[in-house]
C-alpha cells in the first residue's frame, strides 16, 4: 500500500470518526432539546439541576449551564451505560441482542453518503464536497439503507416474546409499507429535473444542491415537499404516527421489554433517523448549504477554502436543527392518530397524491423541455 493510498484512507476514517462523533453529539442533545422544549411549551423548567463539578465551581457559567441543561445528556448517557440491564427469562435472547443493535447501524451507514458541505479549491477553482462516499446513487442508498431499520422493530417484538411488543412490530411493517411508495413518488420529481435534457445525468444529492442555486426545490414543489415530509414523519415513527409505540395502547411497542443500554440504542436509532431524514430534506427541498433562493456562497464571494467549508457546513445545520425543532414541536403539539386513520392517510390520500404531483411535474418538465 502506497503513500497516496494510506493518506486517502487516514481522510476517510477521519471523517468517518468525526461524523460519527457529531451524529452522536446531536442524537444526545436533540434528547435535551425534546425535554426542554416539550417544558417551555407545557409551562415546565425542564432539566436544569445536573453539573459538571468543575464547571460547577465557577458561578455564574456553572449556574446559566445548569439551568440550560447543557450536562444533562452526560448523566443519561452514564445512566444508560451503567444500570442494570436485565434481561427476561421469556426472550428469545440472540434476537432480542441483535435488533437494539439494527436499529442503530442503518443510520449510521446512511449519514456516509449525506453532503454536509462544499469549498471552491483555491489551487484548481473546483467544487470539493464534504462527504464520506460521493455516490452517484445517493438518494437511491439512503432510502435501501434507511428502510432495513424497521427490521430491528420487527425483531425486537417478536424476539420480546409478549403481546404489546409484537403488536407494535406489526404497526411498524405496515407503516413502513404504507408510506415508503409515497416517500419515494415524491422526490421522483426532484430527480426529473435535475436529469433533464441538458443538464447531467445523475441521482447525486450534491447536484441536488447545485441544481437549487436558484430557486429551491421545496418552493417549486410543494406539494412533493410536504409529501416527503409527513412521510419523514411516519418514517420515523415520530407523533401523530408513533403507531408501534403508542403508549397508551401498547405500553412501550415494540421496546417495552427493554431497558438500559439497549433502550438507550433504540433511542439513539430514532433520533438518528431524524437526524438524517432531516438532511436529506435540507438537501432535496431547502437548498443544502446555500443560504438564501437565487444565492449561494460563490455568489458572494464566501464558497473559497477553509471559510466556504465551514459557511456550508453551519448552513447546512442550521436547516437540519430547524427541521429537527420542527420535529418535536410537531410532538407536543398534535395528537396521537388512530390505526386505522394512519393507514388511511397512508393509501387514501398520500398515495394517490404522490402519483399525480409525479404526473403533473412529469407533464411540465417536459412541456418546458419541449419549449
Amino acid at each position: 500500500m502506497d503513500n497516496a493510498t494510506l493518506m486517502n484512507f487516514a481522510i476517510v476514517l477521519g471523517k468517518s470518526v468525526a461524523v460519527v462523533v457529531v451524529m452522536f453529539t446531536i442524537c444526545a442533545y436533540a434528547v435535551l432539546a425534546e425535554r426542554k422544549v416539550s417544558a417551555w411549551i407545557q409551562g415546565r423548567v425542564g432539566p436544569n439541576r445536573t453539573v459538571v463539578p468543575l464547571i460547577g465551581a465557577i458561578p455564574i457559567i456553572g449556574r446559566l449551564l445548569q439551568r440550560l441543561g447543557i450536562f444533562q445528556p452526560i448523566a443519561d448517557g452514564g445512566k444508560f451505560l451503567f444500570k442494570e440491564d436485565p434481561v427476561p427469562g421469556h426472550v428469545r435472547k440472540f434476537y432480542f441482542f441483535l435488533a437494539p443493535m439494527l436499529a442503530v447501524i442503518p443510520a449510521l451507514t446512511t449519514v456516509s453518503v449525506v453532503p454536509f458541505g462544499q469549498y471552491v479549491d483555491a489551487a484548481t477553482g473546483l467544487l470539493k464536497p464534504l462527504i464520506i462516499a460521493n455516490l452517484d446513487v445517493g438518494i437511491v442508498f439512503i432510502f435501501a439503507i434507511s428502510s432495513l431499520s424497521v427490521y430491528s422493530l420487527i425483531l425486537a417484538g417478536w424476539a420480546s416474546n409478549s403481546k404489546y411488543p409484537f403488536l407494535g412490530s406489526i404497526r411498524a411493517s405496515a407503516q413502513l409499507i404504507s408510506y415508503e411508495i409515497a416517500m419515494g413518488l415524491s422526490v421522483l420529481p426532484v430527480f426529473l429535473w435535475t436529469n433533464a435534457p441538458g443538464m447531467e445525468g445523475t441521482l447525486s444529492l450534491v447536484r441536488v444542491v447545485e441544481a437549487q442555486g436558484g430557486l429551491w426545490f421545496g418552493i417549486w414543489m410543494p406539494v412533493s415537499a410536504i409529501t416527503f415530509l409527513i412521510a419523514l414523519f411516519a418514517e420515523t415513527n415520530r407523533l401523530p404516527f408513533d403507531m408501534p409505540e403508542s403508549e397508551s395502547e401498547l405500553v412501550g411497542g415494540f421496546h417495552t421489554e427493554y431497558g438500559g443500554f439497549k433502550f438507550g440504542l433504540f433511542f439513539i436509532g430514532e433520533y438518528a433517523n431524524i437526524v438524517v431524514g432531516s438532511a436529506a430534506f435540507t438537501l432535496l427541498f431547502l437548498g443544502g448549504w446555500n443560504p438564501l433562493p437565487w444565492v449561494t456562497l460563490s455568489d458572494i464571494g464566501l464558497a473559497t477554502g477553509i471559510l466556504g467549508g465551514v459557511l456550508s457546513v453551519l448552513i447546512f445545520l442550521g436547516k437540519t436543527l430547524l427541521l429537527l425543532f420542527l420535529f418535536i414541536w410537531v410532538r407536543w403539539t398534535v395528537p396521537r392518530f388512530r390505526y386505522d386513520q394512519v393507514m388511511r392517510i397512508g393509501w387514501r390520500i398520500m398515495l394517490p397524491v404522490a402519483i399525480a404531483n409525479l404526473i403533473a411535474y412529469a407533464i411540465l418538465i417536459a412541456w418546458i423541455d419541449t419549449h
